[in-house]
């Protein structure tokens, strides 16, 4: 019985089920094993708590051979690597974009001046602070039924989540707005989830890879590449999506590439910064590389500061 660690809440215990059963299909059954992180046990912002505070326990488990498989948002993943640890699998992603979740169904452009939006993450905050119209951001933590439930109740004109996360467990039927990246650029590796296993199961990381999907795989790297090599974390920010897109080269044969944009907010959404590049699939990483290279050249160090978390 592979052993598959993961978070209690309703939306982490959904994702790492979806891999318990891929594997169980594949003929490798598989439990789901809950373990309580610090990031549970806190009420304070993320950006105050730390990178890692949903993944380091999960981790620790993995190590002490407690589970044998880690299913991570992969976004709350620091970008530091874990030589000993194999990300062996990153399936398909989730449709990647931030979602509006407002009262009486309205869309951002809808909602009058001074509105409270609850948010837990500053890069949401920073972008929508950015397209200057008068809204009021409240930090907002817990799991996403009550963050739902302040929109409901009407504590908070709206909130911002990861899509994703409402796909997941069935609640798209909520979503008053889908934000276009050209809107929201969302947070590197939004959507995806990272299947994760000791390096030195070499078995286990054959049968996790058969779970992996190529495409979103390249895109999340090109994300998270451009995201260390700004030195922001996960609390940052920082918004990329990354996608590969067919082109058609002078003799008229279809290809693909991969196609990367990225930006850098201010925290009071004084400023952005928005860049893209488009290049060879197969370079996901030095692309992600190459457009940190050219936000800082724009001045992104600056906005960044010391970092402000999905």
């Amino acid at each position: 019985m592979i052993r598959i660690g993961t978070r209690g809440s309703q939306l982490a215990t959904t994702q790492a089920q979806t891999i318990a059963d891929a594997l169980t299909a594949a003929g490798h059954p598989a439990e789901l094993v809950i373990i309580k992180t610090d990031g549970d046990a806190s009420a304070a912002p993320v950006a105050e708590i730390g990178v890692g505070v949903f993944t380091t326990a999960i981790r620790v488990a993995l190590r002490n051979r407690e589970v044998d498989v880690a299913v991570h948002s992969y976004k709350d993943l620091p970008t530091a690597p874990e030589p000993d640890l194999n990300i062996a699998a990153i399936p398909p992603r989730e449709d990647p974009r931030d979602a509006l979740v407002s009262r009486d169904n309205l869309v951002l452009g809808e909602l009058p001046a001074g509105s409270v939006i609850g948010t837990s993450s500053p890069r949401r905050a920073a972008q929508l602070r950015a397209l200057g119209l008068g809204l009021e951001i409240r930090p907002l933590r817990g799991n996403l039924d009550s963050r739902l439930g302040k929109v409901a109740g009407g504590e908070l004109d709206a909130v911002v989540v990861a899509r994703a996360g409402l796909a997941r467990i069935g609640r798209t039927e909520v979503v008053s707005e889908a934000f276009d990246p050209v809107v929201m650029l969302p947070a590197p590796a939004q959507g995806a989830l990272a299947v994760e296993c000791r390096g030195d199961d070499a078995e286990l990381v054959r049968i996790l890879a058969e779970l992996d999907d190529p495409s979103t795989r390249s895109a999340v790297e090109a994300e998270r590449a451009l995201l260390a090599a700004l030195e922001a974390g996960c609390t940052a920010p920082v918004g990329a999506i990354a996608e590969v897109v067919e082109s058609i080269d002078d003799d008229g044969h279809i290809f693909n590439e991969l196609s990367l944009r990225a930006g850098v907010a201010a925290e009071d959404g004084s400023d952005v910064i928005r860049a893209s590049v488009v290049g060879p699939v197969d370079q996901a990483v030095q692309l992600g590389k190459d457009l940190a290279a050219e936000l800082l050249e724009l001045g992104a160090a600056e906005l960044i500061g010391t970092g402000s978390s999905d």
